[in-house]
C-alpha cells in the first residue's frame, strides 16, 4: 500500500512510520517540523537525543530498506503543495498526525489557543478537501482523543466507540436515533478534536470519503521494534510538564529522584495506551477501511484506564520516590470513573499490552541513561486554566 503520513516526523508518527515501511508498505512522511519548533520555544528538548528527520530518513536508507520520501510542507497552510503531492503519490491511506497535540500547550496564552485552533481545524479540512480533489478514493485515518468524550459526566456508564443510541423529547414527542456521544472538551486542544468530528461526518456523508477517527488514550513509553532505545530512530521522550504525559513523566521523575507530582487529589481516571500498541492500532485500521458511504468509523483506541495516584503508587512502589500533591492547574472534576468499549480494535486482532507486562522498566532505564539531558525547570507544569 502506499501511506502517506502527516506529521510523520513526530512522537506518535515516527514509530508509525517505521512500522509501516519496515511492513513493506510505500510510504511517504509530511511534515513541517512544528513539533521541533515548539522545543525551541519552551526551551526544552526531548529526554532522548533525537537525531534530524533527515538524518533519520538517510540512516533508514543506509540500513538496505526502502527510502521514505519526505516532503516539507504546512498542511493547514500549503494547501495547493498538499494537492499536488496527493495527485501525485495517490495514497491508498492518510494517516493524520499533523495536529498541535498538547492540552497545556494549547492554553498558554491567546497566541497558543489561537494557533492551534488555526493549525489544528485547517489542518483537517485541508485533508479532507484536497482528498475530494486529488484523491477520493484515500483511506483517512485520524489520531483523535479519548478527550473529546470528556471525563465525568457519564454516570457511570461504558463510554462508546463514537456513537450512542438517543431519545430526543420535545413538545411531548419522543424520536429515537443515533448520534455522536457528546463532547465536552476540557481544553482548547480537545475542543479542536470535537470540531474534527463534525468535518468527518459532513464529507464522509457528502463525499463519500472513507474515515477512520482512532480516539486515542494517553500514550506512555517511548520504544517500539523499529525505533529501538538507541542510535538514529530513537522516538522523542517528553518529560516537560506541556507535552510530557503522565506516566511517562512519573518514571522519568522518578529516574532523577525528582517528587512524582500529583495535581490534585489525583482522583482523575484516565485511558491509556503504549506506543507499541498505537502503531499496531494504527495499521490495523489502514487495512481495514469503511467502504465509501460508510459513516465515520470510530474506534476506541485504548488498553487500560487508571486513577492518577494509583499509578503514582504504582511507581513509588518500583523506585520508592515519594509522592507530592500539588494544587492542580486545571478545571476538571477532582475524581471520575472511566469505562471504556475498545470492542473494536480488539476485534481486528489487538492484543494489548499493559502495564503488567513490565515496560515500565525500559521507560526508567531510558530516563536514567539520559537523566544527565533533563531540565529540572522544565518538569513542573506551569500552565493554569
Amino acid at each position: 500500500m502506499k501511506v502517506l503520513i502527516l506529521g510523520g516526523d513526530g512522537f506518535c508518527g515516527w514509530p508509525t512510520t517505521l512500522h509501516m515501511a519496515a511492513r513493506g508498505h510505500d510510504v511517504m512522511i509530511i511534515d513541517n517540523l512544528a513539533r521541533r519548533a515548539a522545543d525551541r520555544e519552551l526551551g526544552c528538548d526531548s529526554l532522548t537525543p533525537i537525531a534530524s528527520l533527515d538524518h533519520r530518513l538517510e540512516a533508514w536508507k543506509a540500513e538496505g530498506h526502502a527510502p521514505i520520501a519526505f516532503e516539507s510542507l504546512d498542511v493547514a497552510r500549503d494547501y495547493d503543495s498538499l494537492v499536488a503531492v496527493l495527485r501525485r503519490f495517490q495514497p491508498d491511506a492518510i494517516v493524520h498526525f499533523a495536529e498541535q497535540r498538547a492540552a497545556p500547550f494549547s492554553m498558554r496564552s491567546a497566541r497558543h489557543k489561537r494557533y492551534t485552533v488555526d493549525n489544528n481545524v485547517n489542518a483537517s479540512h485541508s485533508v479532507l478537501c484536497a482528498m475530494v480533489e486529488a484523491c477520493p478514493d484515500a483511506h483517512l485515518v485520524h489520531l483523535g482523543t479519548m478527550g473529546v468524550y470528556g471525563y465525568g459526566r457519564t454516570g457511570g456508564l461504558e463510554i462508546p466507540e463514537g456513537y450512542i443510541d438517543a431519545t430526543l423529547s420535545s413538545a411531548g414527542e419522543t424520536a429515537q436515533l443515533e448520534m455522536l456521544y457528546p463532547t465536552d472538551a476540557g481544553s482548547i486542544y480537545h475542543m479542536t478534536k470535537t470540531l474534527d468530528q463534525l468535518l468527518f461526518q459532513f464529507y464522509a456523508k457528502n463525499d463519500a470519503l472513507k474515515i477512520t477517527d482512532l480516539h486515542q488514550g494517553i500514550v506512555w513509553g517511548t520504544v517500539t521494534a523499529e525505533t529501538g532505545s538507541e542510535g538514529p530512530f530513537v522516538n522523542r521522550f517528553d518529560y516537560d510538564g506541556d507535552y510530557g504525559t503522565v506516566l511517562n513523566r512519573f518514571l522519568m521523575q522518578a529516574a532523577i529522584g525528582h517528587p512524582l507530582t500529583v495535581h490534585g487529589t489525583g482522583g482523575q481516571t484516565r485511558a491509556f495506551i503504549h506506543i507499541r500498541d498505537t502503531v499496531r492500532c494504527v495499521e490495523l485500521a489502514i487495512l481495514n477501511p469503511p467502504a465509501r458511504g460508510e459513516r465515520v468509523r470510530i474506534m476506541n483506541q485504548m488498553t487500560e484506564s487508571h486513577r492518577i495516584r494509583d499509578l503514582a503508587g504504582i511507581v513509588s512502589g518500583m523506585t520508592g520516590t515519594p509522592i507530592h500533591f500539588m494544587d492542580n492547574p486545571r478545571k476538571e472534576k477532582a475524581e471520575n470513573d472511566l469505562r471504556v468499549s475498545n470492542s473494536g480494535l480488539l476485534h481486528l486482532g489487538l492484543k494489548p499490552t499493559k502495564l503488567s507486562d513490565g515496560l515500565m522498566q525500559e521507560v526508567m532505564d531510558i530516563a536514567i541513561r539520559h537523566s544527565n539531558r533533563c531540565d529540572t525547570s522544565k518538569i513542573v507544569a506551569n500552565v493554569k486554566w
